[in-house]
């Protein structure tokens, strides 16, 4: 059996690869794992359990609730709230662990499952290990530990969380939204109800779009992944600006006045330079991803900030900031990290803290957007060739080096193999898109002769 877990947790086709059985028998190992110092302590073991409006949740939140019941964990059914609300829950409330149901931006029929150690943190590969090892060992035939009579978990549902978290979002704001018109794409996600509640309260005037969940329309056509709507409905209402989430609300995207995308690397770059001003910005640095644009990285250097580039996803930007005690770090997909006041990727935290940046400055999102100018990427996937050869292809390093001494210091060129797939990633960045386009291609071909 391949390894369960992903690079978010465990994730597929919910009741065919994510079954109740498979949901029910990894929180059962993950309270073994996770509450098991709890236990040791005197008391007895608590878990916040949440999910995204998806029709399987439904069935996943059972099974995920038996499971940890059976093993003698209280659980707090906090319903549908957004990632960064259950990691939220986890630690204010002191839990042993806390578990998400949601497959974030991928489209209805599939789910998945997070879980978040005491704190509210996201597992490191090695506890990540330990609960497979354990599920697996138990699977096979090893019979589980099971209370039975007063030593069996009890449940209720713990409705306060709404309300927690919204008053949490608001808290950390630095100033207050009054005067913006904000269009919020909820993707008919799990802030649904959290990411409105929490801008009007902060003053700003919402207008909603995708925000009727109904378990089987998110992230359908709507969302952080397809911002053509919201793009739309910001022009149509004469709005400020417009965010956008996924449908677990755990990253942001932005549009603004007129209509054009503000991505990841452009927020943290509003964000860098509002945190810088704070005071708050620690070490004047800032953790992004090798794909963050080349203009993010110019402009960081342009403003006198340090840049700490890390593998691709946000666990490995956390990583970074969790071991250097930095304050601030993302992606260009939109997860932004602010780790004075969330332990992972909050859209609805970042929608705010943009939004109050604009009130605060009294200039347009553009503007402030502007100080990095996006240069041009393609990007293009190979298929069917051996990507375990891209570090020791004799004829793909030359053509990279021949492409980055034609490309010279307003360019950059990333080869990535998939982790998943068969195909190598080819990333060309340039001043001039159509040089970006062909030195791209003619690497794309190169990886096809000397991988295929």
């Amino acid at each position: 059996m391949g390894r369960l877990f992903g690079t978010d947790g465990v994730r597929g086709v919910a009741n065919a690869d994510l079954t109740a059985e498979l949901a029910l028998g990894l929180s059962v190992a993950a309270a073994h794992v996770l509450a098991e110092a709890g236990t040791f302590e005197g008391h007895r073991p608590v878990a916040v359990v949440g999910r995204d409006p998806r029709a399987s949740g439904e069935f996943l939140e059972a099974a995920v609730v038996a499971g940890l019941a059976s093993a003698g964990v209280d659980v707090l059914r906090v319903g549908v709230l957004p990632t960064p609300a259950v990691a939220h829950l986890t630690g204010v409330l002191g839990a042993d662990l806390g578990v998400m149901l949601s497959a974030s931006h991928n489209a209805m029929p599939d789910n998945g499952i997070k879980f978040f150690a005491r704190g509210g943190h996201k597992l490191a590969d090695e506890l990540e290990d330990k609960i497979e090892a354990v599920y697996e060992e138990h699977r096979t035939g090893a019979p589980w530990e099971r209370p039975t009579g007063a030593g069996v978990g009890r449940v209720r549902d713990y409705e306060e969380g709404f309300d927690t978290y919204v008053a949490h979002l608001i808290a950390v704001l630095p100033n207050r939204l009054d005067g913006l018109k904000v269009v919020l794409d909820e993707a008919h996600g799990a802030a649904a109800r959290v990411s409105p509640e929490a801008f009007s309260r902060a003053g700003a005037e919402v207008v909603t779009i995708g925000a009727e969940p109904d378990g089987l329309n998110i992230n359908d056509g709507c969302g952080s992944t397809h911002l053509e709507l919201l793009k739309a409905a910001v022009v149509q209402h004469g709005a400020d600006l417009g965010i956008a989430h996924d449908g677990d609300a755990d990253r942001c995207l932005a549009v603004d006045a007129a209509g054009n995308e503000v991505d990841g690397d452009q927020i943290l770059a509003v964000l860098a330079l509002a945190m810088r001003e704070a005071g708050t910005l620690r070490g004047d640095t800032v953790v992004a991803t090798v794909m963050s644009n080349l203009g993010f990285k110019l402009a960081m250097e342009r403003e006198g900030l340090n840049l700490v580039q890390t593998a691709v996803g946000d666990r490995y930007v956390l990583e970074s900031m969790k071991e250097h005690g930095y304050a601030l770090g993302g992606e260009q997909s939109g997860h932004v990290i602010v780790l004075d006041h969330a332990t992972t990727g909050d859209g609805t935290l970042t929608g705010l803290m943009l939004a109050a940046r604009v009130a605060a400055t009294g200039k347009s999102l553009a503007d402030l957007a502007g100080v990095m100018e996006r240069l041009p990427q393609i990007l293009i996937n190979v298929k069917d060739v051996d990507k375990s050869r891209v570090s020791t292809s004799g004829d793909l390093a030359a053509a990279v080096v021949e492409a980055e001494r034609e490309l010279g210091s307003t360019g950059r060129v990333l080869l990535r193999s998939s982790g998943t797939e068969p195909l190598v990633r080819v990333m060309v960045e340039a001043a001039d898109i159509e040089q970006a386009r062909a030195v791209a291609q003619r690497l794309a071909d190169v990886v096809k002769s000397s991988l295929g």
